[in-house]
């Protein structure tokens, strides 16, 4: 459980006014009824003796519920962050069950985070839609949010949130395209749904768009969290003469050690994958769902508790290309990159991902 709690300070001039005021009050209440005085003297306040004080804040409460680990360097990593980045711009207090990959355990934790009457909880996983529409309703006061996905079931306190991951992928297609001397590409895939799928197929793209004699070979091995699968899926492919690999969800921890030992550029998405492997990461696509939050916060302290649907993108600044300055990309490369983001971003390039 990470708990933020922050306090605002009065400042010594506000304080110095309120002294000024209850000390005058005082000296009126002890004159006599029978007394009067021609002039009230205030007495002499300096900032020096002022003495500074502490008001309590509310925080903002926010509470997440993710399907692994909240330092798995993807999926649950990328919302943990984002609230963490909240934590540096309002009071919050943050509460985290992560590790919930079993729906039913997910859900108590979301029925009683409304219980307790948390601003707003956020169920972190396409599996958590069924039983939120049961739960919301319950509780009509409370803002609930739920990605990634496109549905707020009709709900009044429900929002949803999803990512245009195609964008993303379409532009670590595109270095990844420059970097295969082989022409062979591996790409580990967990289920073929929601944004994982939509990162591959803007991998592809963005490969095909510069590059379409580059081969991409995909293998879902049809598990989110499975770390060996990963892992015999990278390894099959370098077997197979790829020498770029990519892949997303959770488990791709073992995928990456497999490039690590190879010595072969990896392509990472959702959370900065970086610190995994610095001298093979390329680059990251990374969530940065404060920007989401942030609005759908605001619209909770409006009184809109939810209804919305919002969609993370590079326009947006919901996704962001966050490079490994320890990678030695080409200059050319890197500048291609940020021409096709921009182009991604104004819409002049599609990534032709429906």
């Amino acid at each position: 459980m990470l708990t933020i709690k922050k306090r605002a300070r009065t400042s010594p001039a506000v304080l110095a006014m309120s002294l000024f005021a209850a000390l005058g009050l005082a000296a009126t209440g002890c004159s006599s009824s029978s007394e009067s005085t021609s002039e009230t003297l205030a007495p002499e306040v300096t900032t020096e003796a002022a003495v500074e004080t502490t008001v309590a804040v509310e925080p903002f409460r926010i509470a997440v519920i993710s399907p692994s680990a909240k330092n798995d360097s993807a999926f649950s990593q990328s919302i943990f962050d984002a609230v963490t980045r909240i934590s540096e711009t309002m009071e919050v207090e943050i509460q985290v069950s992560d590790g919930l990959f079993v729906v039913e355990e997910a859900a108590k934790a979301i029925r009683g985070y409304a219980e307790d009457g948390f601003d707003l909880v956020i169920a972190h996983g396409s599996q958590y839609g069924g039983p939120l529409q049961e739960i919301a309703p319950d509780y009509p006061d409370v803002a609930f949010a739920w990605g990634t996905a496109v549905d707020t079931f009709g709900l009044a306190n429900v929002s949803s949130y999803s990512v245009r991951a195609d964008q993303g992928g379409y532009v670590m297609g595109v270095i990844a395209a420059t970097l295969s001397a082989a022409k062979n590409i591996g790409v580990v895939g967990p289920v073929e749904v929601g944004d994982a799928k939509l990162f591959v197929d803007g991998f592809k793209s963005g490969v095909g768009s510069k590059d379409p004699d580059v081969k991409v070979n995909v293998n879902y091995i049809k598990s989110f969290g499975d770390v060996a699968l990963a892992t015999e899926a990278a390894t099959a492919f370098v077997a197979n003469g790829a020498d770029v690999l990519t892949g997303t969800a959770q488990m791709v921890v073992g995928a990456i050690a497999v490039a690590k030992a190879e010595g072969i550029p990896w392509f990472g998405t959702q959370s900065n994958q970086t610190a995994l492997a610095p001298e093979i990461v390329v680059a990251s696509q990374v969530y940065h769902w404060e920007v989401i939050l942030a609005t759908i916060i605001a619209d909770v302290k409006s009184g809109v508790l939810g209804g919305k649907t919002h969609i993370a993108t590079l326009a947006n600044g919901g996704l962001v290309i966050e490079y490994n300055d320890a990678f030695k990309l080409d200059p050319e490369v890197k500048a291609l990159a940020d021409k096709t983001i921009a182009g991604l971003a104004d819409q002049t390039i599609n990534t032709g991902v429906k």
